[in-house]
């Protein structure tokens, strides 16, 4: 018999502070629970999107701290549903290094954390619009892959920009992984001409489900974020996408058989081979 799971994809316009984003997301979360779903997932900087210096000093806390881990602890646990809050942006608790982390948490039915992952891939680039990224300024890299327990198998977490290093989605589904996130705020430039093929690829790869919860819109600080979130299978067919970038929920009911026969029929998750660089 095929385990299937009914998950809902928030897209989102997060607003600068904690506060508001919780109030942001709270009601979207509610309709998707309300519907039937029992796993719902958000974006990248779902507690805030802030880039100013100042204003985002201001909006930054402890993960223990934070009005919208904490609301949404409170909210997974009020509606009985798996929550995976893509990211928030806190204090990494790291002595001497006053960046922040960039983190996924996955939240249990009673609201509890049971597993963190902090974006291992920092965003440094200059694109040919004048538009100038230096992530790893203000977020500290986190050193672990993560693949969490669930009730419907290992679910590898990743974080927007990881999505362009396939060996780490490769390492998630060796490492038990049938499902892989992607929660991303992308930017427009990268995310018209990359983000699909990109998340396609790794879901073929990898014999995978892939789940990508988005950004969309333009934010208060002035940075404009791609959205489309989009859900698609291992084969790698999309089977639920959103086509603008408002906030919205997108529902999609996964068959996990899925998993393995897309593995049997084209099985290179065991193929890997040694070999030397070339010169």
């Amino acid at each position: 018999m095929s385990v299937m799971v009914k998950t809902a994809l928030i897209q989102t316009c997060t607003p600068a502070t904690s506060r508001a984003g919780l109030a942001h997301i709270t009601p979207l979360i509610r309709q998707a629970a309300a519907e039937g779903v029992e796993f719902v997932l958000t974006p990248e900087g779902s507690n805030f999107l802030e880039q100013r210096k100042g204003l985002r000093e201001e909006a930054l806390s402890d993960e223990a701290t934070d009005e919208a881990v904490l609301g949404l602890q409170a909210l997974a646990a009020e509606l009985n549903i798996w929550l995976l809050i893509g990211s928030v942006i806190v204090r990494s608790g790291i002595e001497g290094d006053d960046r922040a982390a960039n983190r996924s948490l996955l939240i249990d039915p009673q609201g509890r954390i049971t597993a963190r992952y902090d974006k291992m891939h920092v965003f440094d680039v200059d694109l040919d619009t004048g538009e100038r990224w230096r992530e790893s300024a203000v977020i500290r890299p986190g050193s672990q892959a993560v693949v969490a327990d669930t009730p419907w198998g290992g679910l590898g977490l990743t974080i927007c920009y990881d999505v362009r290093f396939a060996y780490l989605h490769r390492a998630l589904a060796q490492g038990g992984a049938s499902l892989l996130t992607v929660p991303a705020a992308f930017t427009r430039p990268t995310g018209e001409a990359h983000w699909e093929v990109l998340l396609r690829a790794r879901a073929i790869e990898t014999g995978s489900f892939v789940l990508a919860p988005a950004q969309g819109g333009t934010h208060e600080d002035g940075r404009k974020t791609w959205g489309r979130s989009m859900v698609i299978t291992p084969w790698g067919e999309v089977i639920a996408k959103l086509d603008h970038d408002q906030p919205a929920i997108l529902h999609a009911t996964l068959d996990l058989s899925l998993v393995d026969a897309a593995r049997r029929a084209i099985p290179a998750l065991t193929h890997d081979r040694q070999f030397v660089s070339g010169q």
